[in-house]
């Protein structure tokens, strides 16, 4: 199975009210925000909400994490409905994940649910009542779905480059087998063996009865038939198991308190450690296997049946060991909204804007080719190094507009053309922007060349100390896109940011000979080294 595009409900929310960037605009500590994501895994038998900051080339940020155990699976794999009282307090504990999420602005939210609610007869009433409580569309995903999330949650939170990887995932209501190979998806399996459904279904007694045990591993071994005939008893370089399940066993194991389960993550257990601990608690009663080091109370319930799964697995597989990952669903969710750039679409002009500006451009006499390029160059400048200045991505559109008009002062006169564009912008009607936005998108163009803002400017001194520390940040952008079609002739393919040892590196990929627009961008690498404390490096990427 391959990396396949997927099409999901995603609600994308946009920055209201007035962005706080803080901070010196000339020091290099930016307090901004990165974009944030969040990410609601409604499971069988809890639920996850999980929001981070994220960017390329950074490191994944947590901001918040809450955990509800619900139990949803439980009616379900008895009557195959949902109740009304898990259905109550599922809309309850969204209600009260979104009012934290929603605290952290984040640019985009994916909220799915798996097995309790792929299998329920209610499912309808569940997804119209919990997306209200929510504020947000749920959508049901499928075992396959829900196995490529959590690959590429663990590959997120520990990447396994060159390496062949059997990840399980022992959740509520169903099991995931994943072949990882060389960091790519290459097998994946859903299978009903949940451990709030194998519970259920087969556990009946407490502790559980001998007869009963029997018939649970033999329908293990039924279950896993298909995917080990398909990826085959390895070699692997590592099993990875992830869910509150392999948290338990592991913590157990390695005699690790539950108030210290986080330091659990990327710990080891053996297949004989994980023997003998299926083998003791199969005898124990509920009462008994809550006393154990690492097993919670509603773990205890349950972890009969996921030991028995995580057991049999290792035995199939001929597994010598597994390690604990702490990613789940909810870390591939996120992600995958940062891989897509979801809420991406914040940062560019709507297409009202673009006319006003494409419009106004062509009123005064603009090559529409090098304005066009030169915005596409400041949008994604403006995208990769996000990390640097952290703005919120709405600015993005000014960096865009102001790329599209900088060059409009021409008509009026050749000389000190930049001031003439600010003054057009200033005193023109600009539809699809405000009064604020048009002031910053006219100092923009005043500043695209020539000397930088400084203090002793009256138009600089006209907003306030917000939006000149956000076009402090963005002129340097805007310079280095225009200096990248210095010949208008549009040589600049394709362009990516590195960060490397404390320096920004422009690879430039062209077919055209690119001499002249490396030497004008080096010309105002000064200003960005200014700026952001950090020297720029342009290189040629040769086709």
């Amino acid at each position: 199975m391959g990396e396949a595009q997927h099409h999901y409900n995603v609600s994308v929310n946009s920055w209201g009210g007035k962005p706080n960037f803080g901070g010196n605009p000339r020091g290099p500590r930016y307090y901004g925000n990165m974009p944030r994501y969040a990410a609601i895994d409604i499971g069988s038998n809890s639920i996850r909400m999980q929001a981070a900051e994220t960017g390329d080339g950074m490191a994944t940020k947590i901001l918040a994490a809450e955990r509800q155990v619900t139990h949803l699976g439980a009616g379900v794999f008895q009557d195959g409905r949902i109740t009304a009282d898990a259905l109550e307090f599922v809309c309850t504990s969204l209600a009260r994940m979104a009012q934290i999420y929603q605290k952290l602005d984040v640019i985009g939210v994916r909220a799915v649910a798996t097995s309790a609610v792929r299998d329920a007869s209610n499912q309808q009433t569940f997804l119209e009542r919990a997306s209200k409580a929510l504020g947000a569309p749920i959508e049901i995903i499928s075992g396959q779905e829900e196995a490529r999330l959590i690959h590429l949650g663990v590959q997120a939170r520990w990447p396994q480059p060159g390496k062949r990887v059997l990840m399980i995932d022992v959740g509520g209501g169903s099991a995931e087998v994943i072949l990882s190979d060389h960091g790519v998806l290459s097998e994946a399996f859903s299978k009903p063996l949940g451990a709030v459904r194998l519970t259920e279904v087969f556990l009946r007694t407490d502790p559980p009865a001998p007869i009963d045990l029997h018939r649970l591993n033999e329908y293990i071994e039924e279950k896993l038939s298909g995917p080990l005939n398909k990826i085959g008893p390895g070699p692997f370089d590592r099993a990875i198991a992830t869910s509150a399940t392999a948290a338990a066993i592991v913590c157990a194991v390695n005699r690790v308190a539950r108030s210290r389960r986080d330091e659990a993550d990327r710990l080891k257990a053996s297949a004989a450690q994980i023997r003998r601990f299926y083998r003791d608690v199969s005898v124990l009663d509920s009462n008994g296997r809550r006393k154990i080091q690492g097993i919670g109370p509603n773990r205890a319930e349950l972890i009969v049946a996921g030991a028995a799964v995580f057991r049999r697995m290792l035995e199939l597989f001929q597994q010598p060991a597994l390690h604990y990952s702490a990613a789940g669903v909810r870390d591939g969710i996120i992600a995958d909204l940062a891989a897509r750039g979801v809420g991406r679409e914040l940062s560019m002009l709507s297409r009202d804007q673009r006319r006003a500006v494409e419009q106004m451009a062509r009123r005064y006499g603009v090559q529409l080719s090098h304005a066009r390029n030169v915005a596409d160059l400041a949008h994604r400048l403006f995208q990769s190094l996000q990390p640097l200045h952290r703005l919120p991505p709405a600015l993005g559109k000014l960096l865009e507009a102001a790329a599209y008009l900088h060059d409009i002062g021409h008509f009026v006169s050749d000389t000190s053309h930049h001031k003439h564009s600010y003054y057009l912008v200033l005193h023109s009607d600009l539809p699809g922007f405000t009064d604020s936005e048009r002031q910053m998108i006219a100092l923009l163009c005043r500043y695209h060349r020539k000397s930088m803002p400084t203090p002793r400017h009256s138009p600089f001194q006209t907003v306030d100390p917000d939006s000149r520390r956000a076009i402090n940040l963005l002129v340097p952008l805007l310079r280095i896109a225009d200096s990248l079609d210095r010949s208008h002739e549009q040589r600049i393919g394709d362009l990516q940011v590195q960060f490397r040892n404390g320096s920004v590196i422009l690879a430039l990929d062209s077919k055209p000979d690119p001499d002249l627009e490396i030497w004008a961008a080096e010309r105002v690498a000064e200003a960005f080294h200014e700026t952001y404390q950090v020297q720029l490096q342009l290189t040629r990427v040769r086709p």
